[in-house]
């Protein structure tokens, strides 16, 4: 499968790299710097900013699926939507986060008392992404979110999935690695079972 992913030099962007090569997709690895030159073949690095559409529009075009893994406070999410839907690649799987998930019925984690202010300024426009897929038309979109405590781990394969709901492991905490995140991910690239909504993925 020919797959574009935006964001691919990040912390989660280089984990689905490394699965999408894994099981022998070919990749576009799109990144507002050049990326690394480690001789595969299957990965086509090209330089691109989302805050030009046009440049977007044109690093998109032949591919099957794009997935977005860039961080919302800097991204002008209308904008990188018009990008990708002018590219004609239908089908968008967004790297989301987990502050918009419910702890409570009605209740989401950026909501409650103690979430802490120095997240919010990410949190919140992950949000509002969110919202504005639930109104697109176009295209095919999936929005995964993590647990709350997202970052550098093994890659274990053994996770459960939900919905809205933000999920718990037995230890009391809420976590995935990013490397477990990222198989996840691409199980839905390959075997979608969640178009045009939202699911999360935890321990």
């Amino acid at each position: 499968m020919k797959i574009a992913i935006i964001g691919a030099s990040g912390n989660a962007g280089t984990r689905i790299l490394t699965e999408a090569r894994r099981r022998g997709h070919e990749v576009t690895a799109i990144a507002r710097h050049s990326g690394p030159n480690n001789g595969d073949t299957g990965v086509n690095w090209k330089t691109a900013d989302l805050a030009d559409p046009d440049a977007i529009t044109a690093a998109l075009a032949g591919h099957e699926v794009t997935i977005l893994s860039v961080p919302f406070r800097t991204t002008d999410f209308d904008r990188a939507l018009d990008g990708i839907r002018r590219s004609g690649v239908g089908r968008l799987l967004v790297v989301g986060g987990a502050a918009s998930l419910e702890v409570a019925p009605g209740q989401v984690l950026l909501d409650t008392p103690d979430f802490p202010d120095f997240i919010k300024p990410e949190a919140e426009p992950a949000r509002q992404a969110l919202n504005r897929l639930r109104e697109e038309g176009a295209l095919d979109w999936t929005f995964l979110s993590p647990s709350m405590m997202f970052g550098p781990g093994e890659r274990t394969g053994k996770f459960r999935l939900g919905t809205d709901t933000l999920l718990t492991a037995e230890d009391g905490q809420s976590h995935i690695s990013y490397e477990d995140y990222a198989i996840a991910l691409l199980d839905e690239v390959e075997t979608p079972r969640h178009s045009r909504a939202r699911f999360t993925v935890g321990y």
